[in-house]
This record gives structure tokens, sequence and C-alpha cells, in this order.
């Protein structure tokens, strides 16, 4: 990742042209992600698939694909962009139709570690999801095949192949094998 010291707004974020690489806007400063690689695709359209056939069966709200900005924070502005995400139907009813970033954290954030990113970076996306309001960010790390549920309260659980993700009280009953994921 790159880190471009302009500060920028939300709404400049949003006239970028397409240069095929992905950005977030934290706290006013432009961050340059190269695109994902194949493992890092695979998964995060895997919970995407799965997560988002539950929600859409059980009509409980909207799931947003990779690179869905949302708007954490303004003045400075910062937008991040999650690999996969819930928002409930609830929040969707009080919010209304969004054309922009969507005005707040989702519900659940899915990340996936891809090979280049640095442990501070990704606990620094943790960090920012939860303080906005995130009540469940799932962190996939594909080297050591686990994954870490991290929870408003600041409960932290780490599951391996043996076990299931599971939704808990965000997607209640939505449930997926980890082992499923590094199929």
């Amino acid at each position: 990742m790159t880190t471009v010291k302009h500060i920028a707004t939300a709404a400049e974020l949003e006239r970028l042209p397409d240069d095929e690489f992905r950005y977030e806007l934290v706290r006013g400063e432009l961050h340059k992600m190269a695109p994902a690689g194949n493992e890092h695709g695979k998964i995060a359209a895997l919970l995407t698939i799965s997560l988002g056939q539950y929600v859409l069966a059980n009509k409980l709200g909207a799931v947003y694909a990779a690179e869905t900005g949302f708007r954490l924070a303004s003045d400075p502005d910062t937008v991040r962009a999650p690999d996969a995400a819930f928002v409930c139907q609830a929040r969707l009813d009080v919010v209304g139709a969004v054309a922009g970033y969507w005005p707040g954290a989702p519900d659940l954030v899915v990340e996936v570690v891809s090979p280049g990113d640095r442990y501070g970076e990704v606990a620094e996306k943790v960090a920012d999801w939860l303080a906005a309001g995130t009540q469940m960010v799932v962190v996939v790390e594909p080297r050591p095949r686990t994954v870490a549920v991290h929870r408003a309260a600041g409960v932290v659980d780490v599951l391996r192949e043996g076990d299931v993700l599971a939704g808990g009280e965000v997607v209640p009953r939505w449930e997926v094998p980890v082992a499923a994921l590094f199929a």
C-alpha cells in the first residue's frame, strides 16, 4: 500500500479516474493499493456468495461486494472499502437510498489479508471499523489458514480449519466452515 500525503475528501475520492488500482481514504490521506491476487479474490468471493445468499434468502439486509466505500468519518474524511460487508435491514430503512459512499460503518466487515499487507495496517483497519460502529470484523489470513473474528466488545476469537465461522447476533444462523474458505 502506498500513502499519498495529499489531504483529500470523500468527494474527491469519488471523482478519481479508474486507473485499475484500489483506493481508501484514511483521515484525509489517499491510500493506493494493488489489485487483489488470486487467493485473496477467491476467498473474498466465497464469503460474499455465502453471506449474500443467506442474507437475501432471509431478507436480513444488504451484502456489499469488494471495494464498496463506507464513509466512516468526516473532516478529515475516512472512506474504507472492505472485501465484503453486510448492513442490516433496519439500518437500510433508516438511511434510505444512497448514491455515493454508505454514510457509516457496516454491521459486519470481511477483510482478507494479502501477502503484501502489513500487520499494523490490518490492525488499523480493524480498529477503524470497530470505532465507527461495526459489530463484527472477520479477518481471513490465508497463510496460517485462520480466521480472526473481532467484536465491538474487544473480544477476538481465532478460528482454524476445524471450526465454523458464525454470524452470531449480527447475522443470526449464518455459518460457513473455515476449511471451505481454503479449499
